[in-house]
Formats: structure tokens, C-alpha cells, sequence
């Protein structure tokens, strides 16, 4: 399976920033709002990976302390002035960072959370292993994203738009037997629910727990 590399996604992402929203907002809506409902239930101090243009932030309780991290700096200037407009004080911080090597002390977190991003890194155990790093025992880490149909006309598809996909920043093949075995290598963590998404369940919802 070909990787994603840095320079490539951050070149993508920049050519994104000016149109995500538009593009990609509707398209977005139902996973991104189911999995800012699930952190919610949880509350406290929330990562948000991959905030992008901030497009979620204004969606969570103000009572939600939410930090924000993204390897896109056009993307963050949105969100920088996303969190300006609407005054979102309970954003504690919005960061250029490498998913890979977060810059955050163990356990810093109640929650994770990485919207549509677990497919557009470099390296997505590497992301997984600091995601789990930085989750306090007793959370969550929830991910949106495009699972890999196992067989048929889809996952034909998916392997041969694979070389355009990963021009404009992404993966599109990633099976979930990659995640499960990420899950099978760290005892602490285990999956507490999978749920698919529209639009036409090409994407989930997919929640894991770290052990108290």
C-alpha cells in the first residue's frame, strides 16, 4: 500500500483551504456533527486533529475546552479567524502540528477526535500511537473516515482513483482490518463502537477507549 507523504499533503491542503468549506462542508455535515455529540457526552478537554477551517468549532458546547492542530497553516488562518468572529473563547489554542508528534504532555486530553484526517497522514499508526498517547485513561478517541470496501465495484474504484487521490492529499483504500490491528498491538485501547456514515456509508464513525 503507497503512503502519503508531509510536503504533498500540505501542498494539498493549502490549495483546499480557500474552498473546503463549500466543498466539502454539506458533504461532511453527519459525521462531523455525530462525532461532536459523542465528545460531548464525554466533555472536559477535547483535541480536535485536523480542525482545518474551524468548521466544527462553533458546534461544540461552550463548556467544551477544545484545542486545535493542523499541518495546514492556510487552513488554521481560517480557523484563527473563524474563532475570532464568533468569539469562541473556550478555544483554548489552534497549532500547526504533526499528527505524528504531537507536542502535548501524556494524557493531556478527554478526548480525540480526528474528523476525515486518520486517511490523509503520513503514517496513520504513528498518528494513532500519539493520538492514544495524549487521551487521559477513561477516554475517547473518535475518528470519522473513509473505511475500504472490502471487495466489488467500490473497492475497484478505490484502488484505481488511488494515484489522483493522493495529488489532492488523501488515501482512498484503508480497510478496517488496519485499525483493528492497530487495536490488537495496544491492550490499553479497545473499540467501543462503529457506526457508518453517510453519504451511502462510504464513511464511519468509529470509537475507541483507553482503559481507566
Amino acid at each position: 500500500m503507497g503512503e502519503l507523504d508531509a510536503a504533498t499533503i500540505t501542498k494539498a491542503y493549502a490549495r483546499w483551504a480557500p474552498v473546503y468549506d463549500l466543498v466539502f462542508g454539506a458533504v461532511f455535515d453527519k459525521g462531523r456533527r455525530a462525532s461532536i455529540a459523542a465528545a460531548e457526552r464525554i466533555g472536559g478537554r477535547v483535541l480536535e486533529v485536523g480542525v482545518g477551517t474551524g468548521i466544527s468549532l462553533p458546534e461544540y458546547s461552550r463548556q467544551t475546552r477544545l484545542v486545535g492542530i493542523d499541518i495546514s497553516e492556510p487552513m488554521l488562518r481560517k480557523a484563527q479567524a473563524r474563532k475570532r468572529e464568533l468569539k469562541l473563547d473556550n478555544v483554548e489554542a489552534l497549532s500547526v502540528m504533526d499528527v505524528g508528534h504531537l507536542g502535548f504532555p501524556d494524557a493531556s486530553f478527554d478526548v480525540v477526535v480526528a474528523q476525515y484526517v486518520i486517511t490523509a497522514v503520513p503514517d496513520p499508526d504513528a498518528a494513532l500511537d500519539e493520538f492514544a498517547r495524549v487521551l487521559k485513561p477513561g477516554g475517547e478517541m473518535i475518528l470519522v473516515n473513509h473505511i475500504s470496501a472490502e471487495g466489488g465495484l467500490r473497492r475497484t474504484f478505490e484502488l484505481q482513483f488511488a494515484p489522483i487521490a493522493r495529488r489532492l492529499g488523501w488515501r482512498p483504500e484503508f480497510e478496517w482490518a488496519r485499525l483493528q490491528a492497530w487495536v490488537d498491538r495496544n491492550p490499553t485501547m479497545r473499540v467501543i463502537e462503529r457506526r457508518p456514515m453517510p453519504p451511502l456509508g462510504h464513511f464511519s464513525m468509529m470509537r475507541f477507549g483507553k482503559a481507566e
